[in-house]
């Protein structure tokens, strides 16, 4: 079973930070798992909220604010002082760290609160700048950003991420035009996910932390399993 970090490894570093993603590149794992999102002068930057409110010293949307004005935010202090001085990343940033390395990228495209009109395109455009367009899997809560994405992007994977636990799992994937699915860890435990694993989806589970689920998840056949904590998983996977 394949493991993703999830945001970087960021169990014991911030979430979606450089610090994270370098310990992430370091690791013999398969991938890393990253959200986009775009400030208001146009840059690429890498995180989860739409607000920067959780992460950092400061307050506002990412959509409202320049690049020049995040920067000028700790993105570190919140998960302990040794890494103050953080900052949020571009994606071009990011891509620098993995370009050299084997993993897998898993670029969530965070367009299911705001629309941000056009970024899929501006990653795509990034990627094949990097050559690295091969190396990703895009994922998306906006299943109408996943279609978008299948089109622009026909030789990828585009996984539909799923929070609620759906009865006809596979049938809706056949509808928007995918077989990557990715549920949270509650919906995998359900019936409809072993369904359509055995229908040939190919299912990726968050956030897995312990080995128990590891384990349950390695069990009904899941392809992959996005975690905070990706050396702990190795270890366990390869013991």
């Amino acid at each position: 079973m394949k493991i993703y970090a999830h945001r970087g490894a960021s169990g014991d570093f911030p979430e979606n930070t450089l610090i994270s993603f370098r310990e992430a590149a370091r690791l013999p794992i398969y991938g890393v798992e990253l959200d986009v999102q775009r400030t208001k002068d146009g840059v690429l930057v890498i995180n989860h909220d739409e607000r920067i409110n959780r992460t950092s010293d400061g307050e506002g949307y990412i959509r409202d604010m320049t690049f020049e004005e995040i920067r000028s935010y700790d993105f570190g202090s919140w998960k302990g002082t040794q890494f103050a001085g953080e900052k949020m990343p571009t994606l071009q940033e990011v891509l620098e760290v993995f370009k050299t390395t084997h993993h897998m990228i898993n670029i969530e495209l965070k367009t299911d609160v705001f629309l941000y009109e056009g970024i899929e395109d501006e990653v795509v455009a990034m990627l094949e700048a990097y050559d690295m367009l091969d190396r990703v899997i895009f994922s998306s809560f906006d299943h109408e950003m996943v279609e978008r994405v299948l089109k622009k992007a026909p030789h990828n994977e585009v996984g539909a991420l799923f929070m609620k636990i759906l009865v006809n799992l596979h049938e809706y994937g056949v509808m928007i035009g995918t077989q990557a699915l990715h549920v949270s860890l509650v919906a995998a435990k359900r019936e409809a996910v072993k369904t359509a694993i055995a229908r040939g989806n190919i299912v990726r589970v968050y956030t897995v932390n312990s080995v128990e689920d590891y384990d349950l998840m390695e069990e009904i056949g899941a392809d992959a399993v996005f975690t905070d904590y990706p050396e702990k998983m190795y270890l366990h996977g390869n013991r």
